[in-house]
């Protein structure tokens, strides 16, 4: 049941035509039409970009999906008669199946990127159209059963104990990151304009009130009307400062993002909380209705860890004392829009120089090895920049918190041993043969 203090308590819809519902936001002037279309209060439309699939209501028929190549599409093809099974059913909250597979319909994907292809409109999602977020889930995350009871540990007490860079020479940054969704909201694919809104002022209350180290102030992203503290969101040049850190998120320039419904209303209701340390941050209303972000130069995980979790149950009990609380079940864990993030959502990551080890060809299977993604300096499947990767953990699901943070610290910290004995003119090969992630290189 959608939170019945959103209708009673949202701001209301604006009337004026140069801004969301109505129109479109002033701040997109010079942005690309195929992303402007994505913005407004419509499905996103986009005959140019391949995005023609309606989220609602399904068509009879299912599009040709024999080019198609995502985990959702994959499914579908596998079971004959089951988007015919679903195509009619509906959430208590009215998100239909073309919801959540638009993206996936619009985005062909690639056998060799393959994305997931379906979002979540509401937590209902994942019960009603069981038969395929089941398979897609299973697929995604390495066999995880329909079954599986999903862990958790949030006690840093846990933690290795193991340094990540002793030299304080290769690791820049670390961080941890995770997201969480309100129960009782649609999620960002499929929630309204005044729910956003409602989510906006249940969230920044609760993060208002963190006190110590994590105390901060919020900002809207520039241009955003819905926050009357800052009636016109943040400045301009404190967006573009946030951007230029790498600690904002950008408007959605891409149809994966737009297709799914992410861009509606842009800017409104969308924004960040940081503390005065800048070191901890929260991204409001993206693909998420919470991205949880705690980092700081070094290695010090575990006290990135700490902040990270004191910040989750300070946020969780304010909420509570609203009426609210986080998304979960024991099967899948956190419930996040992406299927790709349930579980725990955490992500442990690093930038760290290492460009003798990543100078070898098969560098990321050897991150796969030891249980890690390897990026470059830019995001998913971008380049290096003089030898520095984005390392963090591949798993979010079937494992806990501590659990992957502990992969993340062995696998990193062993590929920087391999980089000091590369520096000396020493062979690795016979070590990395031997590699594991740290669940079985502990046995």
């Amino acid at each position: 049941k959608i939170a019945t203090s959103s209708r009673k308590r949202a701001t209301g819809r604006s009337a004026m035509a140069d801004y969301p519902p109505k129109g479109l936001s002033s701040t997109l002037a010079e942005l690309p039409e195929w992303i402007k279309a994505g913005c407004g209060d419509s499905e996103y439309i986009c005959a140019e970009r391949g995005a023609t699939f309606p989220g609602d209501p399904c068509p009879a028929q299912l599009p040709d999906l024999k080019e198609h190549h995502n985990f959702m599409a994959e499914a579908l093809k596998a079971t004959p008669g089951l988007y015919d099974k679903l195509r009619t059913q509906k959430t208590a909250s009215g998100v239909g199946l073309g919801k959540c597979i638009k993206t996936g319909i619009d985005n062909k994907s690639h056998p060799m990127i393959k994305t997931v292809g379906l979002v979540a409109g509401d937590e209902e999602c994942f019960s009603t159209f069981k038969d395929l977020f089941d398979p897609v889930i299973s697929a995604r995350h390495g066999g995880y059963p329909p079954n599986a009871t999903h862990p958790t540990d949030m006690n840093p007490g846990n933690l290795l104990p193991t340094k990540i860079d002793p030299d304080n020479k290769y690791v820049q940054t670390t961080r941890c990151r995770t997201g969480r969704s309100v129960r009782g909201f649609r999620l960002p694919p499929a929630c309204t304009f005044e729910e956003r809104r409602e989510l906006e002022r249940v969230i920044v209350k609760g993060l208002l009130s963190l006190t110590g180290p994590l105390a901060g102030e919020y900002f809207p992203l520039h241009g955003s009307r819905s926050y009357s503290p800052k009636p016109t969101g943040m400045t301009k040049e404190k967006e573009e400062e946030l951007r230029g850190r790498g600690n904002l998120f950008q408007e959605p320039d891409s149809t994966l993002l737009l297709s799914s419904g992410c861009g509606r209303h842009w800017p409104d209701a969308r924004g960040i909380f940081h503390n005065k340390e800048m070191n901890f941050f929260v991204w409001i209303n993206e693909e998420d209705h919470m991205r949880i972000i705690s980092m700081e130069v070094g290695d010090d995980v575990g006290a990135i860890f700490r902040r990270f979790a004191a910040a989750l149950e300070g946020v969780e009990k304010v909420l509570r004392s609203e009426g609210f609380e986080f998304m979960r079940n024991d099967h899948l864990g956190y419930i996040l829009t992406c299927p790709s993030n349930l579980g725990t959502g955490l992500r442990a990551g690093a930038m760290v120089k290492v460009p003798l080890i990543s100078a070898r060809k098969d560098f990321r299977e050897i991150c796969a090895k030891l249980g890690l993604q390897a990026r470059g300096t830019a995001g998913v499947d971008s380049a290096s920049t003089g030898g520095t990767w984005d390392l963090s953990n591949a798993d979010r699901l079937g494992k806990s918190e501590t659990h992957l943070v502990n992969i993340f610290t062995h696998g990193v910290s062993t590929i920087i041993q391999w980089e000091k004995r590369l520096e000396k003119g020493e062979d690795v090969s016979e070590s990395i043969r031997g590699a594991s992630e740290w669940a079985r290189a502990k046995a």
